[in-house]
């Protein structure tokens, strides 16, 4: 039986990827096993797709500031290599594909020790820590963005992108706006930005020659009473708003702003800042700034005149990012991934 592991989480952008694969993984697997965490929303999401068990394993984060709690991370992390072991040795996978993420570290350390092999996805333009760790012990890693390409391990693949994305339906949107003008898709990432959304509010009254759907985050609802202006705090068909929208803002997670790419929508990116996260978010706004694909409006710039400027002066090149966008096709992206994820499978003794 050709068994698969998946592992990463802890953000959505380290669990969607995952997801895009999997309906064509069924077609080639006969069994899919996820490892996830206790606590990441991975195992919410991949306990809603049929054909996919979710094991639950223990993990570590390191916590980017000096505290002694890092100090216990080595040891708490051969005692979860020992458990991610003691897994594998009963599910016998031909093959482990990692999206990085604390959790994917233990699956990778134990694959490696078992003689599996291993291939990792790198989303951010940079390398994140956790698959700094794994490339020493993966056969491949592959990479979302061509410069991020730095080692004889390394292959270009492009992103994983969700075909769902491609079928939405307007009309499925909970969203009826009065007037018809040009729409805004605003969202934080998978669990919202308060200041991106107190900044949006501010914001309502100078944008009336838009309709805004705000996607805000679990807990983030505000009433607000605008005939142009409607929010919600999670959108499961996400693809039915991208096909409402002529505009995205959002924050600069790889995996958000490929799919963005691929729909090929204008798109305003608000990275997190370098106080809040490892700075990847402002080298994948800035790679796509480069590409001509987005402009970019930084962190401590944000306020709400700089937004509405920001969404003005998008409005206003719009032929130019489509123009740039337009030769761009990311329908390859998953079938290389595939492809040498079941070539490298059919290597493995067990």
């Amino acid at each position: 039986m050709k068994t698969i592991v998946l592992t990463g989480g802890g953000t959505a952008g380290h669990i969607m990827p995952n997801i895009a694969l999997i309906p064509e993984l069924k077609k080639h697997f006969q069994k899919i096993i996820y490892i996830g965490s206790k606590n990441g929303m991975e195992k919410h999401l991949i306990s809603k797709i049929k054909g996919v068990e979710f094991i639950e394993i223990n993990t570590v984060k390191f916590i980017r500031k000096l505290t002694l709690k890092n100090l216990l991370i080595p040891f708490k992390l051969f005692s979860f290599i020992s458990q991610c072991k003691k897994i594998l040795k009963d599910i016998k996978p031909d093959i482990i594909f990692s999206k990085g993420g604390f959790v994917s570290v233990p699956v990778c350390f134990a694959g490696k020790k078992l003689g599996i092999p291993i291939i990792s996805h790198e989303s951010d333009f940079s390398f994140g820590l956790a698959n700094k760790l794994i490339l020493k012990k993966c056969t491949y890693m592959f990479t979302s963005f061509r410069e991020s390409c730095k080692n004889n391990k390394c292959i270009y693949t492009g992103s994983p992108i969700r075909q769902e994305i491609f079928n939405g339906n307007k009309e499925k949107c909970l969203c009826k706006f009065e007037k018809k003008q040009p729409t805004i898709l605003i969202f934080g990432g998978s669990l919202g930005s308060k200041s991106i959304n107190e900044v949006v509010y501010k914001s309502i009254d100078k944008l009336k020659d838009f309709n805004i759907v705000h996607i805000v985050g679990k807990n983030n609802s505000k009433k607000i009473n605008k005939s142009n202006y409607f929010q919600l705090e999670f959108a499961e068909n996400i693809w039915d708003y991208f096909a409402l929208c002529d505009y995205v803002i959002s924050r600069a997670g790889a995996n958000s702003i490929f799919e963005i790419l691929a729909l090929k929508k204008p798109m305003l990116l608000i990275p997190l800042s370098k106080a809040q996260s490892r700075g990847d978010q402002i080298e994948n706004a800035d790679a796509f700034k480069k590409y001509g694909y987005a402009s970019v409006l930084y962190e401590e710039n944000l306020s709400p005149l700089s937004l509405v400027n920001s969404i003005i002066k998008l409005k206003q090149n719009k032929d130019e990012y489509l123009k740039n966008m337009e030769n761009i096709t990311t329908a390859s992206s998953n079938k290389i991934i595939i492809d040498k994820i079941i070539e490298l499978a059919k290597t493995s003794s067990k």
